[in-house]
């Protein structure tokens, strides 16, 4: 359990109030990662606009990248927060599974996707030709490669903000992937 308390609404400013107002409007809640970002004056709403800005991805997509990520980054809460948002884009419970493994092999676009997401993390940007090549040869193109980018650096934030603080999971939790696996 985490020693880093989250605010309260009645604890940040009147601006992050504001949006804590839209998140319960839109979610019904106001999830545990963003009220921990209302501590600073600006993160909340920054970090709002970063993560709804214009993609050329599909949700489908970035979600994708949000599992893959948020695995590799050994962030649990993401993963669970993702598992439940993938689920609401259409990808099944194995689904969820294999691509938090860095593959998705029931769609052939989706799994160079994967791979790609894995590769670029782990290699800090550096991924080999093979795997970019595959990525382009499954209808990606350049602006989709800033994209993935994009996506990667906005969850990688939010992942670190959770590992650095580990508060509390406010969505069902993810099955642990080495034991759904096994």
């Amino acid at each position: 359990m985490s020693k880093f308390k989250i605010p309260t609404k009645a604890e940040v400013s009147e601006k992050n109030q504001k949006i804590f107002d839209q998140l319960e409007k839109g979610l019904g809640f106001v999830p545990n990662l963003y009220a921990y970002y209302a501590k600073s004056e600006n993160a909340l709403g920054d970090y709002l606009e970063f993560s709804n800005r214009k993609s050329t991805l599909s949700k489908k997509e970035k979600e994708v990248i949000n599992l893959v990520v948020s695995e590799y980054n050994g962030c649990y809460y993401c993963q669970s927060a993702h598992t439940v948002i993938a689920g609401l884009n259409g990808f099944s419970s194995d689904e969820i599974l294999k691509v938090r493994q860095g593959e998705a092999p029931f769609d052939n676009r989706l799994n160079a996707l994967a791979k790609f997401t894995l590769d670029t993390v782990s290699s800090k940007g550096k991924v080999n030709e093979q795997q970019r090549d595959a990525f382009l040869a499954a209808g990606f193109n350049e602006a989709n490669l800033i994209d993935v980018a994009m996506a990667i650096g906005e969850k990688t934030i939010s992942n670190l903000v959770h590992n650095l603080i580990d508060f509390e999971i406010d969505f069902p939790a993810a099955p642990k992937l080495e034991e759904a696996i096994a």
